[in-house]
């Protein structure tokens, strides 16, 4: 390493403590994507709270309960949820955590055009190259357009935080200030796998051929779908997020990456989510390339890979096909995230299929998921013309191409016997 940047590596290198000083009130202070979330640094901004007054802080799926999460300090720093996870959604669902609506492949634009604000960036990164670069490999997302936009970039370098291919790397002269800490990155276990998700996962995994390209959402039925894929051949990866799941698919030989035909031999994504394993396999992968989510979840640029298949869960489905998969009437519980994006790109594809996945119940089969019409004040998070293939327990629904009655009829056939009398009845409100 030239000592030219060695020193200024030294010079930049503070405490936790003073680099948020650099923060001034009234900034907008950008937050990447869950595990790419800085401790040291929210922890420090959080113990001086108090002295900042109208600072915000946007982030997608916060996952730690930082103590600027706080109802009676909200005035001093606010969360600004972009995707509500589980340490933001109480503070939503109260009224003190604010919430900006977003199609994530968005958002970088969004940041580039003053939509949203960028006066600060604070991130995980990864040790400093010999060149002088580190890699924001757990969450490139949108925060490099905040990087290019930002007063202040302030780095929380790990030795755990893998160093990845792709555009996600900064320079030691853009950065302002960089902390040390070298404690384990969070790890996100994967969900717990029942007999419903595994039914629904059987049917997705049989309309997925060898050679197809995937997107795999978060959650049990997602992943229920990855363990059935462990036999296919040259599966190809173009996604959001990768986590254990697809790092399963690696080593089972399932995936490749030699049959794509956009960045062949290349598996992308734009955030991470998983196991130490997974960051250990991230790092200097040269099969793995990290993008911001421009690039990654563009629905056209996604769809250029042939054969592309998504697969993403909702929470509720009408017979129309409309998808509420972020409230619960107007209860809000997740955000938009990359859904509608991969939907479109799946549309886009030659040979693509978009699922949407789901349990026809909830609360012990006592409700229905398949609904005549969406609950009051749900958010519509992917339109009635973009869905095609729903999937539950009990089969697989088809609807792009299929007038309003047959789309219900569709959803119909894969609700549960138990609603299938109800839902019936209201067709003629169609």
């Amino acid at each position: 390493m030239k000592n030219s940047i060695r020193d200024s590596y030294q010079a930049k290198l503070v405490s936790a403590t003073l680099a948020v000083q650099q923060i001034r009130d009234g900034d907008f202070i950008i937050v990447p994507t869950g595990v790419g979330e800085p401790p040291e640094l929210l922890t420090a901004l959080s113990e001086q709270r108090q002295r900042f007054h109208d600072v915000k802080i946007a982030q997608i799926l916060a996952l730690r309960k930082y103590g600027y999460l706080d109802p009676a300090t909200a005035h001093h720093v606010r969360h600004v949820a972009l995707f509500y996870g589980p340490a933001t959604r109480p503070g939503g669902q109260a009224g003190w955590v604010d919430f900006i609506p977003n199609y994530f492949s968005e958002i970088p634009r969004q940041i580039q055009e003053g939509q949203i604000g960028a006066d600060v960036v604070l991130s995980m990164a990864s040790t400093m190259d010999e060149h002088g670069y580190f890699a924001l490999s757990l969450g490139t997302d949108y925060t490099m357009a905040a990087v290019a936009k930002a007063r202040s970039i302030i780095l929380e370098v790990n030795p755990n935080v893998p160093f990845t291919h792709g555009e996600c790397h900064v320079h030691i002269s853009q950065v302002s200030a960089l902390v040390e800490s070298s404690g384990p990155i969070l790890e996100v276990g994967l969900p717990v796998i029942g007999p419903v998700q595994s039914a629904i996962g059987k049917y997705v995994a049989e309309m997925i051929p060898d050679g197809a390209t995937l997107q795999i959402g978060y959650g049990a039925i997602p992943d229920a779908v990855v363990i059935q894929l462990t036999e296919k051949h040259d599966l190809g990866v173009h996604t959001e997020m990768i986590g254990d799941g697809i790092l399963a698919l690696v080593e089972s030989g399932a995936v490749t990456n030699r049959r794509k035909n956009f960045h062949p031999g290349k598996m992308l994504a734009t955030f991470a989510l998983g196991s130490q394993k997974l960051y250990r396999f991230m790092h200097q992968n040269p099969q793995l390339e990290m993008h911001p989510v421009n690039y990654t979840n563009d629905p056209v640029i996604a769809g250029k890979n042939d054969h592309l298949m998504t697969i993403n869960a909702s929470l509720q489905i009408d017979l129309l096909g409309q998808c509420g998969s972020e409230s619960l009437g107007l209860q809000p519980y997740s955000g938009t995230g990359g859904q509608s994006d991969f939907v479109r790109a799946a549309n886009i594809s030659r040979g693509g299929k978009s699922f949407i996945v789901l349990p026809s119940t909830a609360k012990n089969d006592t409700i229905s998921r398949i609904v005549p019409a969406l609950t009051s004040g749900t958010h519509v998070s992917t339109s009635k013309n973009d869905v095609n293939y729903v999937v539950t327990e009990f089969g697989v629904a088809q609807l792009r191409g299929k007038s309003y009655r047959q789309r219900a009829e569709e959803l119909i056939s894969v609700a549960h016997p138990d609603f299938r009398a109800e839902l019936r009845a209201s067709l003629n409100r169609l």
